[in-house]
């Protein structure tokens, strides 16, 4: 289990390599999981949260991509639906490509993020519905969305998932600040997505992270 701390240093571009490779090995190594299967708690099924999880981060890449990203609205791909009531994303998988095509197009994503929040000037800033963020912010939400929809997929697939602690700190205490910081980092992350309750703490019914920098919070 991980530990009740973890470092305080910044979000970085590491981090999402970690998580995203993390989710790719541990998808890879399950044994002929179901994908139709409900994701945890979510209405959509396991590989509708990876597609989701991968349009998550190439959208966050996208909106660090241009030269002068957008302050006030996302970066206007078109979103669709396959289904009524399933996710609305600007990448899906090819189902015929099978699972090693779904998890190929998440690890591609993945890199995507990776690679921009390595090279985009710390000064930037784009648009995100929780607060205009920077480089570092939108690392901690690809970390953030991995984490947890690996999370709700693991459930679904019947698979571990306990990611490592010390990220988990980084990422409450870039976009959750009103997180306690003395109970378990997972479960803490979990309780802030709304997904756990901690002692003390019931599960949250409605939940947000603050994307801005804190120097930038009015």
């Amino acid at each position: 289990m991980p530990q009740t701390r973890g470092s305080s240093g910044p979000v970085t571009a590491d981090d999402v390599e970690y998580a995203v490779r993390l989710a790719v090995a541990t998808l890879r190594a399950a044994k002929a999981p179901d994908w139709d299967a409900k994701a945890g708690s979510l209405e959509w099924s396991c590989w509708e949260t990876v597609e989701h999880l991968a349009d998550d981060l190439f959208s966050y890449a996208a909106q660090l991509g241009p030269a002068s990203p957008p302050l006030d609205t996302h970066v206007p791909f078109v979103w669709s639906r396959k289904k009524p009531g399933g996710p609305a994303n600007v990448i899906f998988a090819d189902r015929d490509a099978g699972t090693a095509g779904l998890l190929q197009v998440l690890e591609a994503c993945g890199a995507l993020l990776t690679a921009i929040a390595r090279t985009a000037p710390p000064a930037v800033r784009s648009h995100h519905v929780f607060g205009a963020s920077d480089p570092e912010g939108f690392a901690a939400m690809g970390v953030v969305e991995t984490l947890v929809h690996m999370y709700d997929i693991a459930e679904g697939l019947g698979i571990d998932w306990v990611p490592d602690a010390d990220v988990c700190h980084r990422v409450l205490l870039r976009l959750f600040p009103h997180a306690p910081t003395d109970t378990d980092r997972w479960l803490t992350l979990l309780w802030a997505t709304g997904r756990a309750e901690i002692p003390g703490r019931p599960r949250l019914t409605q939940w947000r992270w603050h994307g801005a920098p804190a120097a930038d919070r009015q």
